[in-house]
């Protein structure tokens, strides 16, 4: 969200929305990548929809095509994309990844979550009795 604040305040709307594609189109191949992956690796888990393996092998290949064509043309735009993807990865590290934090680091995840909730108005139920009306 902070690099989207710094993004619109300094440049335009258009260069946004060249980032945001650029990072989409990066992110639905590498889906495309994981379901080929997991196809190969674990056959036998239930997968409520199956397509025939032709269809996403297809698709990977123009996605590839279009992925290099846009690195090619517009170098800064997919670098800025990436940068963009690659602040999340101290947030990750920080957040998921390191378990044995202090109780401040806690405290002050709990206080940004809790104020991200109220703000958004999206409250998840807490773990008790159900309230009646």
């Amino acid at each position: 969200c902070l690099a989207t604040l710094i993004i619109m305040l300094v440049g335009d709307t258009y260069t946004l929305i060249n980032y945001v594609s650029f990072i989409n189109y990066l992110c639905y191949g590498v889906t495309i990548i994981g379901l080929i992956v997991l196809r190969w690796k674990k056959p036998k888990i239930f997968r409520p929809i199956k397509v025939n393996l032709l269809i996403p092998i297809t698709y990977l290949a123009f996605w590839a095509f279009l992925l290099i064509f846009s690195l090619y043309s517009e170098p800064v735009v997919c670098g800025v994309g990436l940068i963009i993807i690659l602040t999340g990865v101290p947030v990750f590290f920080l957040g998921v990844y390191w378990r044995n934090k202090p109780k401040c680091v806690n405290r002050l995840i709990e206080a940004m979550t809790c104020w991200g909730q109220k703000l958004c108005f999206v409250v998840y139920p807490q773990g008790g009795v159900a309230e009646e009306e």
